[in-house]
C-alpha cells in the first residue's frame, strides 16, 4: 500500500512538469520582421516596446537593413526601452559619416586633413570619384561596441533570441542570408546603402544593402518553422506628382516600385502586419527619432488587441534588461592582424595605441580604430573579439584592407585680411620610397604665392622621420618699431611702413609618440628671413630698403598635445603647444648675430554647459635667452587667424603684427553659442603685456598693458569656416573687422 501511495505522489510531482513542458511544445512560435527604411526604421523601436509591455515571446528576428540593425540588437538582449535610449543618445552625422573625432587623427594628419575642402582619388593621371561618400566604419565600430557582450556568438541561433539578416551580392544581384559570422559585421553590411556606403567584404562577397532585393524577408522566416509572424513596414509608399519635385525624388519613385509590388503579396502572408505613419519622415529623418518612434508605438498599440493573444514568455524566461553602462576598460591579451601587406604590424598598432597584454578602457580603443582609419591607408578594418580561454580578458583578431590609391588631389579656398585671396591646389602620395610614408606638396596661388611641402616616415610608436619645407611671404603696412629702433625711426621721420616678408624654412625632424597622447618632435631648422620696404629708399639702384636677408640655423624641440574635438569651434579638450629654438648660426647679413634662444608655450581647454553653450580658455607666452640684438624673430601680436608663422601672435582688437618685444604674455576666453546647427555666435576677449624683459622686469605679472574684445557670426561650410568679427581695442578707442573664409593654409 505504501508503493502505491509514493507511486501516486510521484505522478502529481511530475504532472506540472510534463504539463508545462506540453504547453511550450503546443505553443505557437511566434517570429518577428523588420523591414529597411533608414530613419524611418525610428518606428521598430516603438514596436518593440510595446512588445516588451505586452511579454510577448519572440521566438525568431529577421530584419533587412534598419529592421537588421534594431532586430539584432534586441535579439541580443537590449530591451525595447534600452534601444530607445541608445539610439536617442547618437548623433547620426558622425555615425554615418566619416568624420572621425579630430583627437584620434595624429598631429600630421590633422595639419593635413584641416585644409583641404575636396579629396579626390588621382591614379595614372586620372581623377576617380570615391565608391561611396562613407566607408562605414563608424556603423561597425558602434555596432561592435554595443554586441560585445555577445561576441562568443557566431550562430545567430543561438543568440537569446534566434536572428537573421538580409544582404545583397552586389556582383550577382543575389540576396545572400546572413546567419552566423562576425554579428557587427553582418549587420553593417545588410544596411550598406548603395553610394552612402561602400560594400562589405564577407565570404569573398561584395555586400550592399538587402533592401536591394528583399527588404521583408517575411518567406525566409516563415521557413524557420515559425506559425505567427508579426511584421512592421517602414517603406515608403508611392509618391504622388506634387510631391515629386527633383530628381532624386524621382529615382527614389523608381527605386520603390518593386518594393512595394512586393509588399502588396508580402502584407497578406503577414499576420499580423503593423504600418507605422511614417509619411512626413524620410530615409534621413535621423533628428526626428523620438517623433517616430512615437508613432512606431502608436501603430503596435492599434494591434494591441491581437498582440496581447500571442504566448507570453514564462517568469523563468522573462528578458532582463542589460547593463547599459559600457565597461570603462577591456584587457587585451594577445593581436593578431591579418591583411597588412604594404602596412606593418607595428605602424597598425602604433595607430591603434596598443602593445597587447594591456587594459585599455573601450574608449580608447574606439580613439585608435579611428585613429588607424583617420590615415586613409585602409578601406576598412575589422576586428572580432574573442574571450581567452587561459585568462582573464580578450583575444583580438583584425583583418585590415589597405587602400590601393595612393595619390590623391586636393583643393581649398580661403580669403583672410593678412595673405588675401588663395587657391589651395595639394598633391598627396603615398608610399613613395617606402612602405610606411607620405609625401605631400601643397602650392598656393593668389595675392601671396606659397608652398608647403611634408615628408613622413611614419613609424607608429617608434621614432618616426620627416621633411619639411615650407615658403611664405606677404605685405602689410606695419609700425615702424616693429623693425627699427628709437634712433632709426627719428632720422627717417616715418611712423608706418609698408614691408613685404618673406621665409623658407626647412626642417629635418624625428617625432615619436609619448605617453600615447603627446607628440614628441627633436630636429634641425634651415631658415631664409627676407624683409623689404619701399618706404625707405637709400639710393637709386633700387627702390628697396633691404632690413633683413639672413640664412639661421637652429636646433628646435616641440612637444604638442591636442584633444580638441575642432579646431575653430572646440567645444571639449585639451591642447598644450611648447616650443624651443636655439639659434646658433647665422650668415653674414646679420652681422651683430649672438647665439640665442627662443621658448614660448600654449596651454588651452575647451568645455561645454550644453549642447549649445561652450567655452574656451587659453593662455600663453615666450620668452628670448641670450643675445637680444636680432629683433626680426621676436614675438608680433595682433590680428586673427591661425597657423602663423615664426613668433606672429592672433590678438584682438590689433592689426597684423602691431605689439611687438622679445618676451610676451597673453591670456584669451572665448563663449560660442550654436544658436542653429553650424552657426556660431562668439564673444572673445584677450589681454596681453609684450615688450623686451618682461619676464626680468616683473611686467608679465601686472595688470594687462593691451585689451581687446570681439563679437563674431561663423558659419561652417565645407570650404571651411566663413566668419567675421567686430573688435574693439580700449587702449586705441578704435574698432577693427575681420573677415575670414575657409579653412586656414
Amino acid at each position: 500500500m505504501k508503493y502505491f501511495i509514493l507511486i501516486i505522489l510521484l505522478i502529481c510531482v511530475m504532472l506540472p512538469s510534463e504539463a508545462q513542458t506540453n504547453t511550450d511544445i503546443d505553443e505557437p512560435k511566434v517570429g518577428l520582421v523588420l523591414s529597411g527604411g533608414g530613419a524611418k526604421g525610428f518606428a521598430h523601436i516603438g514596436v518593440l516596446k510595446v512588445v516588451d509591455s505586452l511579454g510577448i515571446k519572440i521566438d525568431y528576428i529577421a530584419g533587412t537593413s534598419m529592421g537588421a540593425i534594431v532586430g539584432s540588437l534586441y535579439a541580443s538582449g537590449y530591451s525595447g526601452n534600452q534601444l530607445d535610449s541608445i539610439f536617442r543618445s547618437l548623433d547620426f552625422d558622425k555615425v554615418i559619416n566619416d568624420n572621425l573625432p579630430r583627437s584620434a587623427k595624429t598631429f600630421y594628419e590633422r595639419d593635413n586633413t584641416e585644409k583641404y575642402a575636396v579629396a579626390l582619388p588621382f591614379n595614372k593621371f586620372k581623377l576617380k570619384l570615391p565608391s561611396a561618400l562613407s566607408r562605414g566604419q563608424n556603423v561597425f565600430n558602434l555596432l561592435s561596441k554595443l554586441t560585445l557582450h555577445v561576441s562568443e556568438i557566431s550562430d545567430f541561433d543561438k543568440l537569446p533570441i534566434p536572428f537573421f539578416c538580409i544582404a545583397t551580392n552586389v556582383e550577382t544581384g543575389e540576396q545572400v542570408m546572413l546567419d552566423s559570422g562576425n554579428l557587427p559585421l553582418c549587420i553593417t553590411a545588410s544596411g550598406a546603402f548603395p553610394s552612402l556606403f561602400q560594400p562589405v567584404n564577407i565570404n569573398n562577397n561584395l555586400l550592399i544593402d538587402g533592401g536591394v532585393v528583399n527588404n521583408y524577408p517575411i518567406d525566409e522566416l516563415r521557413k524557420k518553422g515559425i506559425d505567427i509572424i508579426i511584421g512592421v513596414d517602414v517603406q515608403d509608399g508611392l509618391a504622388t506628382r506634387e510631391e515629386m519635385t527633383s530628381a532624386p525624388d524621382v529615382l527614389l519613385q523608381i527605386n520603390n516600385f518593386r518594393t512595394i509590388n512586393d509588399m502588396k503579396l508580402k502584407s497578406k502572408k503577414t499576420d499580423i502586419y503593423i504600418k507605422p505613419d511614417i509619411k512626413d519622415f524620410s530615409v534621413v529623418s535621423f533628428k526626428e527619432g523620438e517623433k517616430i518612434i512615437e508613432n512606431g508605438k502608436l501603430a503596435a498599440l492599434k494591434r494591441c488587441d491581437e498582440l496581447s493573444k500571442l504566448p507570453k514568455l514564462k517568469p523563468r524566461n522573462y528578458r532582463s534588461e542589460l547593463d547599459l553602462i559600457s565597461k570603462d576598460s577591456i584587457v587585451i591579451n594577445t593581436i593578431n592582424i591579418e591583411g597588412n601587406q604594404r602596412y606593418t604590424r607595428s605602424y597598425v598598432l602604433g595607430k591603434l595605441k596598443l602593445k597587447g597584454s594591456e587594459k585599455v578602457s573601450y574608449n580608447d580603443f574606439n580613439t585608435g580604430v579611428n585613429n588607424l582609419i583617420a590615415t586613409n591607408n585602409f578601406d576598412s578594418f575589422i576586428y572580432d573579439f574573442k574571450k581567452s580561454k587561459d585568462q582573464e580578458g580578450y583575444d583580438l583578431s583584425t583583418k585590415v584592407q589597405e587602400n590601393m590609391t595612393t595619390t590623391f588631389l586636393k583643393f581649398g579656398l580661403h580669403y583672410d585680411d593678412l595673405y588675401k585671396s588663395a587657391l589651395l591646389v595639394n598633391l598627396t602620395k603615398k608610399r613613395l620610397l617606402f612602405k610606411n610614408d607620405i609625401a605631400s606638396l601643397d602650392v598656393i596661388l593668389g595675392d601671396n604665392v606659397r608652398y608647403n611641402f611634408d615628408y613622413l616616415i611614419d613609424k607608429g610608436f617608434y621614432w618616426s622621420v620627416g621633411l619639411r619645407s615650407r615658403y611664405n611671404q606677404f605685405e602689410k603696412g606695419v609700425n615702424s618699431e616693429v623693425i627699427l629702433n628709437d634712433a632709426e625711426i627719428n632720422a627717417i621721420g616715418v611712423n608706418q611702413l609698408d614691408v613685404k616678408l618673406k621665409d623658407q624654412t626647412n626642417q629635418f625632424y624625428l617625432e615619436t609618440l609619448f605617453r600615447k597622447d603627446f607628440a614628441l618632435s627633436l630636429g634641425a631648422e634651415h631658415k631664409r628671413l627676407t624683409i623689404k620696404s619701399k618706404t625707405i629708399t637709400v639710393n637709386t639702384t633700387t627702390d628697396e630698403f633691404l632690413f633683413e636677408h639672413t640664412d639661421y640655423f637652429s636646433a628646435f624641440g616641440t612637444l604638442k598635445l591636442d584633444t580638441y574635438d575642432d579646431k575653430y569651434y572646440p567645444s571639449s579638450g585639451f591642447y598644450f603647444s611648447g616650443d624651443f629654438h636655439s639659434y646658433i648660426y647665422a650668415s653674414k647679413f646679420n652681422k651683430n648675430f649672438d647665439q640665442f634662444s627662443i621658448a614660448k608655450a600654449d596651454i588651452g581647454y575647451a568645455f561645454s554647459l550644453s549642447d549649445k553653450l561652450s567655452f574656451n580658455l587659453e593662455t600663453s607666452g615666450g620668452f628670448k635667452i641670450g643675445d637680444k640684438s636680432t629683433t626680426t624673430l621676436d614675438f608680433a601680436l595682433g590680428g586673427y587667424g591661425n597657423n602663423f608663422i615664426n613668433n606672429f601672435v592672433p590678438f584682438l582688437g590689433y592689426d597684423f603684427v602691431t605689439l611687438t618685444g622679445n618676451s610676451y604674455v597673453k591670456a584669451y576666453a572665448s563663449a560660442d553659442y550654436e544658436i542653429f546647427d553650424k552657426h556660431h555666435i562668439t564673444l572673445e576677449t584677450n589681454w596681453a603685456n609684450v615688450d623686451d624683459d618682461i619676464f626680468e622686469s616683473g611686467e608679465w605679472f601686472t595688470l594687462p598693458d593691451y585689451r581687446g574684445y570681439g563679437l563674431g557670426y561663423g558659419i561652417e561650410t565645407f570650404l571651411g569656416p566663413v566668419q567675421a568679427k567686430f573688435a574693439y581695442s580700449p587702449e586705441q578707442r578704435e574698432s577693427i573687422w575681420y573677415f575670414n573664409i575657409g579653412f586656414w593654409f
